[in-house]
C-alpha cells in the first residue's frame, strides 16, 4: 500500500470538502493542490470528481431530516411533491447543457486565464449581489426587494431560473455554489434560502457527476485504486460536514463579502503563479 499516495487522497478530501459549498470553487483549489502535491493526472482528474460524493453525503446528513421528512410525505402532501419537482427541475439543465457541451468546454476552458478571470468575476458579482441584499430605500425599485425567504416558497420558474445559474459553474474557477447561492440571491431569494436550495440541488447534481465520472473512466481504474477512492472520501465527508455547519451558522449574521475578497486575492494569485511558472496549473 502507498502511503503517500494516500496521504495526498487525504489532502485532496479536506480540499474539496472545505471549497465545495463555499462560493469559492472547489476546482481552483483542487487544481493547485493537485499541483503541489504532484497528483494530477487522468486518475487524479476521476478522483476529483468522485470525491464530491464524500462532500454530498455530508449535506444529505446535515439536512435529512427535511430530506428523510420530503421522501415520507410525497405520496401524501402536495408540498412536499413541488419541493420535490422543483429540485428535479433545478437539477435538469445541469444534466442537458452537461452532455452537450462537457466535452468541448474542458478542452478549450481549463486554462488558468480562464479560472482566473471567473474567480475576480464572481468575486465581483458577490460583492454586487450582497450590495442588493441591504434593506430598501426610496431610490431603490421595488424588484430588488428579497421575494422568497424560504425554499418551500420557491416556484418551479424559480426553481428553473436557478438550475440555469448553476449551469455557469461548467465554467471552472465559477464555483457551483457560488453560481446557485449569488444567482439565488439576484434572483430575489434570500441569502438562507438560496444556501438552502444549493444544497439541495448539489444531491443529485454531484451523485450524477461522480457517478457518470467513474462510468466514463471505469477502464483506467482499479480494485487497487480503492483505499485511495475510500481516503478521499472519507476526509471529503467530514471536512465539508463540518463547513456545512459552519457555514449555515455564518450566514445567519454575516454576508458573503468575505469571500468575494477571497475570490479576488485568489484570481490574482492564479496569474501570477501561471504567468511565473510557479504552479502547473494543468
Amino acid at each position: 500500500m502507498d502511503f503517500v499516495l494516500l496521504i495526498k487522497a487525504a489532502i485532496m478530501g479536506l480540499v474539496e470538502g472545505l471549497t465545495e459549498f463555499l462560493p469559492i470553487s472547489s476546482t481552483g483549489h483542487l487544481i493547485l493542490a493537485g499541483s503541489l502535491l504532484d497528483f494530477h493526472d487522468e486518475k487524479a482528474k476521476v478522483f476529483d470528481i468522485a470525491i464530491q460524493t464524500g462532500a454530498i453525503f455530508a449535506v444529505i446528513l446535515v439536512y435529512w431530516p427535511k430530506v428523510w421528512g420530503t421522501l415520507v410525505a410525497l405520496p401524501s402532501q402536495r408540498e412536499a411533491r413541488r419541493f420535490a419537482t422543483n429540485v428535479f427541475i433545478g437539477f435538469l439543465p445541469a444534466v442537458v447543457l452537461g452532455l452537450l457541451f462537457g466535452k468541448a468546454i474542458q478542452a478549450h476552458l481549463f486554462t488558468p486565464q480562464v479560472v482566473a478571470t471567473t474567480f475576480i468575476l464572481g468575486g465581483l458579482v458577490i460583492l454586487w449581489a450582497e450590495a442588493r441584499q441591504r434593506p430598501m430605500t426610496k431610490h431603490d425599485h421595488p424588484e430588488d426587494r428579497v421575494r422568497i425567504h424560504h425554499v418551500e416558497n420557491m416556484t418551479p420558474r424559480d426553481a428553473l431560473k436557478v438550475g440555469l445559474v448553476q449551469c455557469l459553474a461548467m465554467v471552472p474557477g465559477t464555483s457551483r455554489s457560488g453560481a446557485t447561492i449569488i444567482g439565488g440571491m439576484l434572483l430575489g431569494l434570500s441569502r438562507k434560502a438560496a444556501t438552502d436550495f444549493s444544497f439541495y440541488l448539489a444531491m443529485p447534481t454531484l451523485i450524477g457527476a461522480g457517478a457518470y465520472s467513474l462510468y466514463k473512466q471505469r477502464d483506467i481504474l482499479a480494485w487497487s485504486d480503492a483505499p485511495m477512492f475510500v481516503v478521499g472520501l472519507v476526509f471529503s465527508f467530514i471536512s465539508a460536514w463540518l463547513c456545512v455547519r459552519w457555514l449555515l451558522r455564518y450566514i445567519a449574521h454575516h454576508s458573503f463579502v468575505p469571500f468575494a475578497w477571497y475570490r479576488i486575492a485568489f484570481g490574482v494569485l492564479i496569474w501570477v503563479s501561471a504567468h511565473q511558472g510557479w504552479v502547473q496549473w494543468a
